[in-house]
């Protein structure tokens, strides 16, 4: 597993990440609470025509840090040091919830390095209800830690999967699922969830000159759709699509997220 190391605002940190394939390169940043594993089987539907990159930003998995607090440009900082420590010039970008406002971030201020760029679940600027959420989000993770307790796993699927989800899952199979959210939570959920509670990208977005797609989920409970909207108007070369899930999309359907990814990717390839 490959590291690289970079200077953020509170100190260094040692970023991991795993580095796959052939072909154009593709960078894919995963979710609060989440990791570079998040992208594992996506990366074996790619990797026959792209170099695939997955990293951990900090709090995640094999990457160390200084242990204080992030902002959103340290996260995007650790992007760009990956794919210079990876030898990629130019590579398309995408990126899951607060990976895609990361994502939105490094194209913005990196556009001469960005030949696509797909967010799913993004968003402007955190609002008061989203900002309330985070702060129950941060509280649920400190009592988990005090406790042994697993409220903020509980959470989860209530908050991050739509009703294709309840209406095919019992309570023994929601109870497994859990249990897995449970052990896959990355150490460091709540320092990125406190970068969520910072979020205001709105004076980057008219620098991405990147063709773009949002793309949103139809029962996303945590994301506004306005937000939606809003990166839309901001995005010079933006174009629109939905996904029938929740927040969690890339857990509930992955097959039809991986679809809406490769749809978008793969119309780029120059012809042979």
């Amino acid at each position: 597993m490959p590291t690289t190391t970079v200077q953020l605002s509170g100190g260094p940190a040692t970023v991991a990440y795993d580095r796959t394939g052939t072909g154009p390169a593709v960078i894919l940043v995963h979710g609060t609470a989440a990791g570079r594993d998040q992208w594992a089987a996506l990366t074996t539907e790619l990797a026959d025509r792209y170099t695939v990159v997955a990293l951990d930003y900090s709090g995640s998995g094999g990457t160390v840090d200084h242990g204080g607090p992030l902002t959103l440009a340290d996260l995007a900082a650790e992007v760009r040091a990956v794919a210079d420590h990876a030898g990629l010039d130019r590579f398309h970008l995408v990126g899951h919830s607060l990976g895609a406002v990361i994502a939105a971030h490094l194209a913005a201020t990196a556009p001469e390095r960005v030949r696509s760029l797909l967010m799913h679940a993004g968003w402007v600027r955190t609002d008061t209800r989203m900002d309330a959420e985070f702060r129950y989000w941060i509280d649920l993770l400190h009592n988990d830690a005090r406790h042994g307790t697993n409220s903020f796993a509980q959470l989860l699927p209530l908050m991050a999967f739509g009703p294709r989800y309840w209406t095919r899952v019992s309570a023994e199979q929601n109870t497994a699922v859990v249990k897995q959210l449970t052990d896959a939570v990355a150490p460091g959920a709540d320092r990125q969830t406190e970068v969520n509670r910072t979020v205001d990208v709105t004076e980057l977005l008219g620098r991405i000159t990147a063709p773009t797609l949002v793309l949103a989920s139809v029962h996303d409970r945590l994301i506004p759709a306005e937000q939606q909207q809003q990166l839309l108007a901001a995005i010079a070369d933006a174009r629109y699509a939905e996904i029938d899930a929740g927040h969690g999309a890339p857990g509930e359907d992955p097959d039809g997220f991986h679809a809406k990814i490769i749809g978008f990717l793969d119309p780029q390839i120059p012809p042979s």
